[in-house]
C-alpha cells in the first residue's frame, strides 16, 4: 500500500483511465479524476462515491492548472497524445510535479523528449512518457535483458497478442500518427528514425508459451523505437506484431474490448518477447499477461509510486528503463505479469 499521495488522472473516464483509477485506489493513493466531459466525469463519480472529479481541457491551460492544484503527480491517459501530451506536461511543470503518460504514439513521444528534456531537468522533476504496455514494458524488458552490457548490436521486441480489440482512443491515436507521417512506416536503424513507403513483410516468430510460433509483421513499429534508444546504445531496434492482432486492429468493424472478469479485463493474452544481441551473444526477456490496456495501469502507477518515494534514478524526461531499476520494477509487477529473464 502507498502513503496517500494524491494523483491526478487526465482522461480518467476512458478505458485505460478507469484501470488507472482502480489501481491507484487499490494501492492507497487518492486519485483525482480529470477530463473535459462533465457528463462522463459525473458518471465516473457515481460509480466511485467520494471520488474527486475536476473538469479540464487540454486547450484550456487555466483549467489544467486548477485540476492539478494540490496533487503530487499526474498520469495522462487521454489520447491522442499529439493533442494532450504537451499541454498536460506544461501544466505539470507549472505545478512543479512529475508527469507520466501512457502514449503509444511514436511522434508524440519524440516530441516529449525533444521539447521538455532540458526544462524538466532544470526543474528537477521527472517526466516519463510511454509508461504503458507499448514503450514502457518493452523498454524495461530490453534494459533488464541487457544486464551488464554497455551496448548491443540489435534489440528485437515481438508482440504476440491473441487478439487486439482496440479502444476508441487507440483508433484515434493511430489515425493521428498515420497523418503525421503521411502514411509511411517508421524504422529505427543506424541509430536514427527513418520513414519508408515500402510494404510490410511477414515472418515466423517462435513465441514462448502460451502462444507458440506465429506469423508476425516485421517492423510493425511501436513506441519502443523511441524509449529503448533514448538511453541504451542499440543502433537497431525492431518491433514485430502478430499478424492476427494486426488484422483485428485494422478491421473496419473492430469491436472494443469486452470485460470477462470483475476487474474489467478482456480475455486477450499477450506475450512480449525481447531479444538483444551483441556480437555472437544473445539475451532474452519475456513477459506474459492478460489485457494490454489493463496492464498499463500497474505500469503507470508503479512508476508514479517510485517517483514519489524517491526511487527514480534521474530527472528530466526519461523512459522507464532509464528512470527505474528495470529488474526490480518488473518483479514488482508480478501480480500482473509473469516475467522470465533468459540470459
Amino acid at each position: 500500500m502507498e502513503t496517500g499521495h494524491t494523483v491526478a488522472v487526465f482522461g480518467a473516464y476512458g478505458h485505460t483511465g478507469r484501470f488507472v483509477v482502480a489501481e491507484l485506489l487499490a494501492r492507497g493513493f487518492v486519485p483525482v479524476a480529470v477530463g473535459r466531459d462533465a457528463e462522463r466525469l459525473r458518471a465516473l463519480a457515481e460509480s466511485r462515491p467520494g471520488l474527486d472529479v475536476r473538469l479540464a481541457s487540454a486547450d484550456d491551460p487555466a483549467s489544467l492548472d486548477r485540476a492539478l492544484e494540490g496533487v503530487a503527480a499526474v498520469i495522462n491517459t487521454a489520447g491522442p497524445f499529439a493533442v494532450t501530451g504537451a499541454p498536460v506536461i506544461e501544466a505539470a511543470l507549472r505545478a512543479g510535479i512529475p508527469s507520466v503518460d501512457v502514449a503509444a504514439e511514436i511522434e508524440a513521444n519524440v516530441d516529449t523528449f525533444e521539447r521538455f528534456a532540458d526544462r524538466a531537468r532544470a526543474a528537477g522533476t521527472v517526466i516519463v512518457p510511454a509508461m504503458a504496455f507499448y514503450g514502457g514494458l518493452g523498454d524495461l524488458l530490453a534494459t533488464a535483458a541487457m544486464g551488464d552490457w554497455d551496448a548491443a548490436d540489435e534489440a528485437h521486441i515481438a508482440y504476440g497478442l491473441s487478439s487486439w480489440h482496440p479502444t476508441a482512443g487507440t483508433l484515434a491515436a493511430g489515425k493521428v500518427s498515420r497523418e503525421r507521417r503521411n502514411g509511411r512506416h517508421v524504422r529505427y536503424t543506424g541509430g536514427r528514425l527513418e520513414y519508408h513507403d515500402d510494404e510490410f513483410t511477414v515472418q515466423e516468430w517462435s513465441f514462448p508459451a502460451p502462444l507458440g510460433p506465429r506469423p508476425v509483421i516485421a517492423e510493425f513499429t511501436m513506441a519502443d523505437v523511441v524509449t529503448v534508444p533514448s538511453h541504451l546504445k542499440v543502433p537497431e531496434v525492431r518491433t514485430y506484431m502478430a499478424v492476427d492482432a494486426a488484422r483485428d486492429l485494422s478491421a473496419p468493424d473492430a469491436p472494443a474490448p469486452a470485460a470477462v472478469d470483475e476487474a474489467g479485463r478482456s480475455d486477450q493474452t499477450f506475450v512480449v518477447d525481447v531479444v538483444v544481441r551483441s556480437g555472437g551473444a544473445e539475451r532474452r526477456a519475456v513477459a506474459v499477461g492478460q489485457d494490454i490496456y489493463a496492464v498499463s495501469a500497474p505500469l503507470a502507477v508503479e512508476a508514479v509510486g517510485r517517483i514519489l518515494t524517491g526511487r527514480a534514478r534521474t530527472t528530466g524526461v526519461a523512459s522507464a528503463g532509464e528512470a527505474f531499476d528495470a529488474p526490480d520494477f518488473l518483479r514488482a509487477l508480478a501480480p500482473h505479469i509473469t516475467v522470465d529473464l533468459r540470459r
